[in-house]
């Protein structure tokens, strides 16, 4: 099995002076998509800080054992796109996947989609064009099957009901949560993550316009700053709070926990054995009380992260990647408190729980108060998401200090079938 931070990874020709245009059209591409997604200065001043940022040339793999974007080292933007199928034909939507999947394998590879110039002056080209000459910028496209794809209104759409996984259902209302059905759930899912924002986006808009008329986007979200890391060779994160995320993050190189809390096993469930190789993807949209926050003493902060501000390393002592002691007492209780980010979520307190996250930083411009609307999009892959998420949701959305200071806008749920090969589409199992 391939499960190394570079095993789906493979070597993209390029051209060195197309490598150097478009180190500098990456931070033009950052201001330019500000206008869309509100990225504003945040895309811009990070693309002129990060001197040992990915090479763009880099490409990984479409084809493998299991779907690119999961333990493929987290890339530095998102594109992430629910879509609802509208066709009431089931051959309409094998025939989606199959041009997904083409596709997918085309601008994974950064290559055009289908032929990039028109057959006529009076028919449009196959490909979208703004990313035309780019390179693939590690890019990644991860489908996954919304619980409503299986059954919807008590309607078996198209013969799948009977081959839903037991663990793919609506995820419950948690403590806190104000949910905005326009922002949640979908037949559909893609993560496009990529290097270079404007290859990111192209991903996801070429699917949409494959897909008119079979699928129409429900909601999309864009992503900047990766607020984790997937691989041992990456530096952890920042997040819009300040502070490091992810530290303790499942990685590539941890195979044994991968398989334990990640990738679907054969016997995990005899209805959907289709599903075995995949794993289950959870998206959840937090806003973050920047304005708050951001007149909050370090003193709380810290406490209520549990890490310091500074290194990230735990409250109880050392460097950010010692084990916090959980039990190590000063004078007014517990070093790292009761209440704490990091307690609530460590292993110990989760019945030895660990998830692979793959969050980014978002800002959506200013809401109608003149608040940024800006925060985490929470991307998580679990085996079982009711043993590997609900009940530690439950934990943090009762106890977790930090709930003052963030509101969860959007949830979904998904299963991410295992990898295609070549001469499969994504999903094909299901559909057999």
């Amino acid at each position: 099995m391939t499960t190394g931070p570079h095993a789906e990874s493979t070597t993209a020709a390029s051209d060195p002076g197309a490598l150097s245009r478009r180190r500098l059209l990456g931070v033009a591409g950052a201001g330019a998509l500000a206008g869309a997604a509100g990225l504003g200065g945040f895309g811009v001043a990070q693309a002129q800080q990060e001197d040992n940022s990915p090479d763009a040339g880099l490409g990984y793999a479409f084809h493998g054992e299991h779907q690119a974007g999961i333990v493929t080292p987290a890339q530095d933007r998102l594109h992430f796109a629910s879509f609802d199928v509208t066709t009431d034909s089931r051959d309409a939507l094998v025939a989606l996947l199959r041009a997904w999947t083409e596709a997918a394998a085309a601008m994974t590879a950064g290559k055009a989609v289908g032929s990039a110039t028109a057959t006529s002056y009076d028919s449009p080209p196959g490909d979208t064009g703004e990313a035309l000459g780019l390179p693939p910028a590690g890019l990644t496209l991860t489908f996954g099957f919304g619980p409503t794809l299986f059954e919807k209104d008590g309607v078996d759409r198209f013969g799948l009901r009977d081959r839903r996984p037991a663990g793919l259902r609506r995820l419950p209302h948690f403590p806190g949560d104000d949910l905005d059905p326009a922002r949640s759930d979908g037949d559909l899912c893609v993560q496009a993550c990529a290097n270079d924002p404007q290859v990111a986006v192209h991903a996801i808009r070429n699917l949409a316009r494959i897909g008119f008329g079979t699928v129409a986007v429900r909601w999309a979200q864009l992503g900047f700053g990766r607020t984790s890391s997937t691989s041992r060779s990456q530096q952890t994160p920042r997040n819009l709070l300040g502070f490091k995320d992810g530290t303790a993050n499942l990685k590539a190189e941890e195979t044994a926990d991968l398989e334990t809390f990640v990738w679907v096993g054969h016997d995990d469930d005899p209805a959907a054995r289709w599903l075995a190789g995949g794993s289950y993807l959870v998206a959840r949209r937090i806003n973050m009380h920047i304005e708050t926050w951001d007149r909050t003493s370090l003193r709380e902060q810290e406490a209520l992260v549990g890490r310091d501000r500074a290194h990230g390393a735990p409250l109880s002592g050392g460097t950010e990647h010692t084990e916090p002691d959980l039990d190590l007492q000063g004078s007014a209780g517990p070093l790292v408190p009761l209440n704490s980010h990091v307690r609530l979520a460590h292993p110990t307190q989760n019945d030895g729980t660990r998830m692979l996250r793959r969050g980014y930083n978002f800002t959506d411009g200013s809401d109608s108060l003149g608040r940024l609307d800006a925060g985490l999009f929470f991307v998580a892959f679990v085996r079982d998401p009711d043993r590997h998420y609900v009940p530690m949701q439950n934990q943090l959305s009762a106890k977790d200090g930090l709930m003052e200071y963030l509101q969860h806008t959007g949830s979904g749920l998904w299963a991410v079938p295992p990898g295609v090969r070549p001469g499969e589409y994504v999903g094909q199992a299901l559909f057999a």
